[in-house]
């Protein structure tokens, strides 16, 4: 029977990253010329990781099937990044961003990694701000917040409606430098056929030219897979058609195990579907909600003549219109998590 193994180091939840940066085993700067590493997959992780460790002296093989990096799908990405700066002063932290993380990944998240994951956002703000990343400011140069479901405080950074595109842009950036440098070698057009597994370690992968079919090997110390996930497998997604899935599939068949394989990337504020020739979802962004008031009318006979355009959803006047949000939920309002409303 397979035994899965999560890697997360012992200690306190709090402690557990800290104490094991403190204490694992370094690599010389000269040594880690010497080791290779493959990076499959050039979004936002991708990207970041590959341009990452190319700085700090790894050799890079970094792959996607797109014809440019910038053309992962991470530009999708529309609302924003969260991270616990408290720039608002409305009694953010850390803890509070972790719990929140959690609750919203419906408690199935591996804790540890999610702490972790809050304890470095804020570093990840400031990278994105070292590598150009044009975040929203207030009218002092300050960065913005804005509000998001799911939270009682303002955290989340944006670049208007294109946060995602922007972010990718900045890794892309950092990216294309060490490309320049020599440290990492780019393989677009080039998709990961399968993976490489020497006693039970991934110690490269087959990749196939998506122009010419052709098959060539590569081989590393380490395999990065930064591919994304698989909400195709539904027949409508809001994910990108070609976001299939297939390098994550690859590793699967080699023994690797998926961590609750029904739990993928869903998006309820989508535009419902309008006719059979729609081939995927279209995405409301979440920042919609920021400021926005949600409410339904409060007398049938108005839904029915709305419904029937004998009347428009202006002309209901105040007092007959229900914010429902905000009063089953008057803690959250109409920013409540959207699983719930």
């Amino acid at each position: 029977m397979a035994k899965l193994q999560s890697r997360t180091p012992d200690g306190p939840l709090a402690d557990k990253w800290s104490s094991y940066k403190s204490s694992q085993n370094l690599v010389n700067p000269a040594n880690k010329r010497k080791l290779d590493v493959i990076v499959v997959g050039t979004g936002l992780a991708g990207a970041s990781a590959a341009a990452s460790l190319a700085e700090m002296g790894f050799k890079v093989k970094s792959f996607c099937y797109q014809d440019s990096p910038r053309r992962a799908h991470s530009i999708a990405a529309q609302g924003g990044i969260n991270a616990a700066k408290n720039y608002q002063n409305d009694g953010d932290s850390i803890y509070r961003l972790f719990f929140d993380t959690i609750k919203g990944g419906d408690y199935r998240s591996r804790e540890a990694n999610v702490y972790r994951l809050a304890e470095v956002s804020n570093q990840i703000i400031d990278q994105c701000v070292a590598q150009g990343v044009p975040f929203a400011r207030e009218y002092g140069g300050t960065l913005d917040n804005r509000s998001f479901g799911g939270a009682l405080v303002s955290r989340t950074f944006y670049a208007r409606g294109q946060t995602g595109q922007q972010l990718l842009l900045g890794a892309y950036q950092s990216l294309s430098r060490q490309i320049k440098k020599g440290n990492v070698e780019m393989y677009p057009r080039m998709e990961m056929y399968n993976l490489v597994v020497v006693d039970g370690i991934a110690r490269g992968i087959i990749g196939r030219d998506v122009i010419t079919g052709k098959l060539e090997r590569f081989s590393a110390h380490a395999v990065v897979l930064a591919s994304g996930g698989y909400g195709n497998v539904f027949f409508l997604s809001t994910m990108a058609m070609g976001a299939n899935a297939s390098a994550a599939w690859q590793c699967y068949k080699k023994g690797a195990l998926f961590g609750n394989p029904c739990y993928v990337q869903i998006h309820p504020t989508c535009i419902p579907v309008h006719g059979d020739a729609q081939s995927k979802l279209t995405l409301m962004s979440e920042s919609l909600r920021n400021d926005g008031r949600i409410w339904v009318p409060k007398n049938k006979e108005d839904a029915v003549k709305v419904q029937k355009g004998e009347m428009r959803g202006k002309d209901i006047p105040e007092e007959d219109r229900d914010y429902y949000l905000e009063r089953r939920y008057p803690a959250f309002g109409n920013l409540v998590p959207r699983d719930v409303a």
